[in-house]
């Protein structure tokens, strides 16, 4: 699944204009960014609140292929912008993140790779 084909999925409107549609290749929600960088893997469509810089860098660090904010959520400012200067999409869905990662696991997109 692209990650164009996940935001249709999962309602979700670009927050970042990402030219490079990566493929997702599993799904995780966490907002403990410490867990995350210990968990994160490379094309994850990672779901959480958070929305501060460290969020894009985790997200960066292990070259997942988006962020995915739930219920509406917003990222602003100098993250948003550090996301977009770092090609990582970034995503707002109105959705739960029980429901997102429900759409992602019933579209067949396995959890992180253990």
């Amino acid at each position: 699944m692209k990650v164009s084909e996940l935001a249709a999925l999962t309602e979700a409107a670009f927050l970042t204009a990402v030219p490079d549609d990566k493929e997702v290749t599993c799904g995780y929600t966490c907002d403990l960014l410490s867990w995350v960088m210990a968990h994160g893997d490379e094309g994850m469509a990672w779901v959480t609140v958070q929305t501060h810089m460290n969020v894009v860098a985790v997200a960066v660090l292990a070259d997942m292929a988006c962020i995915v904010l739930p219920e509406n959520v917003k990222m602003e400012g100098e993250a948003l912008d550090k996301a977009l200067s770092e090609g990582m999409a970034v995503l707002s869905s109105p959705l739960t993140a029980y429901e997102i990662c429900g759409r992602l696991a019933g579209a067949g997109v396995p959890g992180r790779a253990q």
